[in-house]
């Protein structure tokens, strides 16, 4: 049959997006499925969506271009919806009437089995604009009943009355929906979960004692929960460390309060992430704290990587996911203390950590997109029945058993064509060798540190192909690095390539990796799937000298990249303490020794023309360090002068030294700590980290 997703925006991000794409993907196996998109705001969907399902928009919202018209400027645009309430209408959600016209003209027109809509304001719409009969009518609901204003629930309410069914994403959520509309004439109200997939990313260990929560930063998560409840676990164990991913409106106050409780050490906010689910699997254990979920993705995903969960038993989803004591822990809701007896629980017992873990991706195996394809196809074949109708048959897949690719002729008795020439054959053979290079890696850091590169066959053809890497605004001249590419050891298997830190000599910067096929000239650059940094957790650099550190990462345009340092010398600022009296930094040296009866300096000079500061350094054991620049000599070396004033952190090895050894964070997996490790002004001075991992202190007051 064919299956027809209504999702007002395709091309954002968001769990119904996620969802809904994950879902289509997997009935596009037996199905024809498209998803209709009321708005097109961009060129291309921002997550990735199965090739064998059709996206089309309905309105193009992108600037006017050459060879494409707009619909910005429309003068429907400015003229409210006759159906959509406007409660649900403004923002930037935008119904109005010609949304109204091109979702009528879409469901007058469509040759669909089935319409799914996907959001309130296009099941009314559904409702209001779909033809009866024709396709089975099916709502959605993403939140919950109550989270809806009036007028938008009594649209809504009246809207489901009309479909073929509506489906919640908690049975909690359905049951609301029956109570709240009994004896409607919709002949299901049933739950359907969200589909959420299994990761190839390499699961947790469950060693690091790491804590991760994820997620919009937005009253509703309840983060200031998380963060209060942490003030306890850190008071217990100082060595755990908490980190919160994602963006939003809270994210000031969440600051503030992380500062105002003396957690900027064991707290980061790490902004968004994607794809998290490398995240997650860096995690010992997940957090989720919210007021309510409808569901809770991310609950999910974090029990496909391993991680098990503590969160709170919040209308609805959270309950109905995590089998309390076994896959994870649910603690009340709005109680920080709860929650921090919830996660000390698990920190405090190895044993059974290691044992909710693995029963967390047995349990996130339900939501399988495969899984909630068949119950789809079910409640197809339940409403079908309810007509006196049978379902229509299921599509064969594109190029499945008999089917055959466009242009390529169906073979005869001998393998090939009868009549077709052997030169002929031998040159669309080398033609499909030929074609594009469309490289797709899955990158991981090994437990010694080197990196291991996964690449998809289906992206790479040829032979005697290469990786390179090339460093970027290189002004040396220096050529691409070059490393042997591994063709499959197995059919269907992927291209690989190490990069060893203890063989390759990468300068200091950002590298851009390229497979290179030489019989062509073809070269792209590598695309990213996953880059999975959670082996950097714990690694240490090679002993000697250089200092050389790798993190790889994914750019914004989605390609794989690799930044690396490379230094004489490096000291890590494994903690940097702003106290009563002063800026206290300790850490690690590398590449060099403190021999004995020497005497280091920490050294601060100025950007500015302020004067340069001095520390005694105190070696302690183990290559370790320690120094404090009081408050009071920072303020005297400005001079009296206004204004901020900024200096730069190194250490020397004696007083006479010239050679200065830098000093920074650096080693770990954060990429730009200049975003995540961020300190308070104290006493008028604020630590900071530069874009290269630098340690600096400024004075952003004015003297008086």
């Amino acid at each position: 049959m064919k299956i027809s997703f209504l999702l007002h925006n395709a091309y954002g991000i968001g769990g119904t997006i996620r969802s809904t794409f994950n879902v289509a993907g997997a009935l596009a196996a037996r199905h024809t499925v498209e998803i209709v998109s009321v708005i097109r705001t961009v060129d291309s969907p921002s997550l990735p969506l199965h090739p064998a399902v059709r996206l089309s928009p309905l309105i193009d919202q992108r600037p006017a271009a050459e060879g494409r018209s707009t619909d910005l400027g429309h003068p429907l645009l400015e003229r409210p919806s006759a159906h959509v309430p406007a409660a649900e209408a403004q923002g930037t959600v935008n119904f109005n009437a010609l949304t109204d016209e091109r979702i009528a003209a879409h469901l007058h027109g469509t040759d669909a089995d089935v319409v799914i809509a996907t959001r309130p304001g296009l099941v009314i719409a559904l409702a209001a604009l779909g033809r009866e009969g024709r396709y089975l009518r099916i709502g959605q609901e993403h939140r919950l009943y109550g989270t809806h204003r009036a007028e938008i629930r009594a649209a809504c309410d009246t809207a489901i009355a009309r479909l073929d069914a509506h489906t919640a994403v908690s049975e909690a959520d359905a049951a609301t929906h029956r109570a709240r509309l009994p004896g409607i004439p919709t002949r299901r109200l049933t739950a359907l979960p969200n589909a959420v997939p299994a990761t190839g990313v390499e699961p947790s260990d469950g060693r690091a004692k790491l804590v991760v929560a994820a997620g919009r930063l937005i009253p509703v998560k309840r983060y200031d929960l998380l963060v209060g409840a942490w003030a306890t676990v850190a008071a217990e164990h100082p060595d755990w460390r908490l980190r919160i991913y994602g963006r939003g409106p809270q994210q000031p106050a969440l600051r503030r309060q992380i500062d105002d409780l003396g957690l900027t050490a064991r707290i980061t906010l790490m902004g968004a992430h994607s794809p998290i689910e490398t995240e997650w699997a860096k995690g010992a254990i997940a957090a989720v704290t919210s007021r309510e979920e409808s569901f809770g993705m991310t609950i999910v995903e974090a029990m496909h990587c391993g991680v098990p969960v503590v969160a709170t038993d919040c209308p609805h989803g959270p309950g109905e996911i995590i089998t309390n004591g076994r896959d994870g822990l649910l603690v009340p809701p709005g109680d920080a203390d709860g929650i921090a007896k919830g996660l000390l629980t698990l920190i405090e017992d190895n044993a059974l950590r290691r044992t909710m873990a693995a029963a967390a991706r047995e349990s996130a195996r339900r939501y399988a997109p495969e899984r909630v394809a068949a119950a789809y196809e079910e409640l197809f074949a339940e409403l079908y029945a309810a007509r006196g109708t049978p379902p229509p048959a299921a599509a064969a897949t594109r190029y499945g058993t008999g089917a055959f690719m466009p242009g390529i002729p169906r073979q005869g008795a001998a393998g090939h064509p009868a009549g077709t020439p052997l030169a002929s054959l031998k040159g669309a053979v080398r033609a499909l060798i030929r074609k594009p290079l469309r490289p797709v890696a899955d990158c991981r850091v090994t437990p010694d540190g080197r990196l291991s590169l996964l690449i998809e066959p289906d992206g790479v053809h040829g032979s005697g192909l290469a990786l390179t890497l090339t460093r970027r605004h290189a002004d040396d001249g220096s050529e691409p690095v070059r490393v042997p590419l591994l063709p499959p050891t197995a059919p269907a298997g992927p291209w690989t390539a190490t990069l060893d830190r203890g063989v390759l000599d990468l300068a200091e910067g950002r590298w851009d990796l390229h497979v290179v096929r030489p019989s062509d000239g073809a070269r792209r650059r590598v695309l990213s799937r996953y880059a999975e940094g959670r082996g950097l957790l714990g690694l240490e650099p090679l002993p000697g000298s250089p200092f050389c550190w790798w993190i790889p990462y994914p750019t914004v345009d989605g390609h794989l990249a690799l930044r690396t340092w490379h230094r004489p010398s490096h000291a890590e600022a494994r903690e940097i303490h702003a106290g009563d009296d002063g800026i206290t930094v300790e850490g690690t040296l590398h590449g060099v020794r403190f021999g004995p009866g020497t005497s280091p300096r920490a050294v601060a000079t100025p950007r500015g023309a302020c004067r340069a500061l001095y520390a005694d350094v105190a070696v302690l054991d183990g290559g370790r360090f320690r120094f404090t620049l009081p408050y009071e000599r920072i303020h005297a070396a400005r001079d009296g002068r206004s204004g901020s004033a900024r200096w730069e952190l190194t250490l020397r090895k004696s007083p006479d030294s010239t050679a200065p050894i830098t000093l920074g964070r650096i080693i770990g997996d954060i990429l730009d700590r200049d975003r995540t490790d961020l300190h308070p002004v104290g006493h008028g001075v604020r630590p900071y980290l530069t874009r290269a991992g630098d340690l600096a202190i400024a004075c952003p007051t004015t003297v008086n």
